[in-house]
C-alpha cells in the first residue's frame, strides 16, 4: 500500500466515525484490534467509541496532522466539543474545550490492528482552571 493510500483509507475511518456508523466500523478496524497495549477487540473499540459520542455528544474528529508511513499512520486530531460531566476526570459539566490528541495506528490488510493514543489532559485541566478563575474573578472573590 502507498502512503496515498494508506492516508486515504485513515480518512475514510475518520468519516466513519464522525457519521457514527458503527455497523461500518468493521471494514477499517481489525476484529482483534490493540488499544494502548490491551487487545479489546472490534465490539470493545466500538463500545469506547460509543460511550465517547454518549459523553460527548457533539464529539467530531478533525485531522490537524497526517503522517503515513505504510503501515504505521500518526495522527494530531483536533477537538472542539463540550463534553458532559467529567471527562478525563475532569469536571467539565458541558463546558466547551479545545485539545487534541496524539495518535499512532498500525494497519495490516486495510485494517487498523493497533491504537497507541495519548490525549492532552493538560490542555484539558488548564481550560477548566482558566474558566474557575476567570468566575471568580467576575464574583468578586
Amino acid at each position: 500500500m502507498t502512503s496515498a493510500g494508506l492516508a486515504d483509507l485513515y480518512r475514510e475511518y475518520i468519516a466513519c466515525l464522525n457519521r457514527q456508523d458503527w455497523d461500518n466500523l468493521g471494514n477499517s478496524v481489525h476484529d482483534d484490534v490493540c488499544y494502548n497495549g490491551e487487545r479489546i477487540g472490534l465490539s470493545g473499540y466500538r463500545r469506547m467509541l460509543e460511550r465517547d459520542f454518549r459523553e460527548i455528544p457533539d464529539l467530531q474528529f478533525h485531522i490537524e496532522l497526517l503522517v503515513s508511513e505504510p503501515p504505521v499512520i500518526a495522527s494530531r486530531l483536533a477537538f472542539d466539543c463540550t463534553p458532559v460531566g467529567t471527562f478525563l476526570g475532569v469536571p467539565v459539566d458541558g463546558t466547551r474545550i479545545r485539545f487534541s490528541e496524539n495518535v499512532f495506528y498500525e494497519f495490516r490488510d486495510r485494517q487498523i490492528v493497533r491504537v497507541w493514543s495519548v490525549i492532552d489532559k493538560a490542555a484539558v485541566e488548564t481550560q477548566m482552571q482558566s474558566r474557575i478563575q476567570d468566575r471568580t474573578r467576575g464574583a468578586g472573590l
